[in-house]
């Protein structure tokens, strides 16, 4: 009865008196995204209120209340297809700049790989109910350099006490990017990695005097390691007196 807690438990059943945890939401607060994470795993009577929500715009709790949803966004992922997203990551992550074009193609091929998957799982009446149906290119590793800059940004944004700046070469980040990514996890690997190699090492050199305020630290590659390198200083010169 899982599915029924949303709208409220029905007479003679425990938590009768309490009120439905999605319908009491949105009564409170008409203005809502709800979002239903892998909604291919719920119970069927789960799909039956989305399509009734989806066909009328509104939705009855266990009390015979009348809920409104029309100014609700609905949103509702799936891993329906996710082999398919698998290889195409793998393949996204290998191509070089000049291959825009092959990846572009393998996302094409992909998406109509999906849409069909999502034929098998639900119900044509629902599909036709859905405003859209998003399906997120993979991860490519240009994307994944770019997190890196982002979490090393956040952080020199934490060193800011410290007056400690932060900058890496570009083999860093490629090394950081490669050591972050899985194809199974995607980027959530990532943060991890970046504590480990950059934030865990930088707190101990920082602690023991090797790094000191002011300075700027360099995340580097040495021997295929991740290294933190006080950055040269450049000394200002002086102006030449106007004659």
């Amino acid at each position: 009865h899982t599915a029924s807690r949303l709208v409220g438990a029905p007479p003679g059943y425990i938590g009768y008196e309490d009120a439905g945890q999605l319908t009491e939401a949105l009564r409170r607060r008409p203005y809502s995204i709800v979002v239903f994470d892998e909604v291919e795993k719920a119970h069927p009577e789960l799909h039956n209120m989305l399509l009734q929500i989806m066909e009328e715009g509104h939705l009855a709790d266990a009390k015979g209340r009348t809920v409104d949803f029309r100014n609700a966004i609905i949103v509702m992922t799936t891993n329906v297809g996710a082999e398919e997203i698998k290889k195409q990551t793998s393949l996204g992550f290998q191509l070089k700049r000049d291959e825009k074009t092959e990846e572009a193609q393998s996302y094409e091929e992909m998406r109509k790989k999906l849409t069909e998957s999502l034929k098998k799982v639900f119900r044509p009446e629902f599909i036709n109910r859905l405003d859209s149906v998003i399906v997120f290119r993979s991860l490519n590793k240009e994307d994944i350099r770019q997190i890196v800059s982002l979490e090393l940004n956040k952080v020199t944004e934490r060193l800011a006490d410290h007056e400690v700046k932060l900058t890496a070469t570009q083999a860093a980040l490629d090394l950081l990017a490669e050591l972050g990514f899985d194809v199974e996890m995607g980027a959530r690997p990532l943060r991890r990695v970046i504590q480990q190699k950059v934030e865990d090492p930088l707190s101990d050199a920082l602690l023991s005097g090797t790094f000191c305020e002011g300075c700027t630290v360099l995340v580097d590659v040495t021997e295929g390691e991740v290294v933190l390198k006080r950055a040269p200083q450049v000394e200002a010169k002086t102006p030449e007196p106007v004659a």
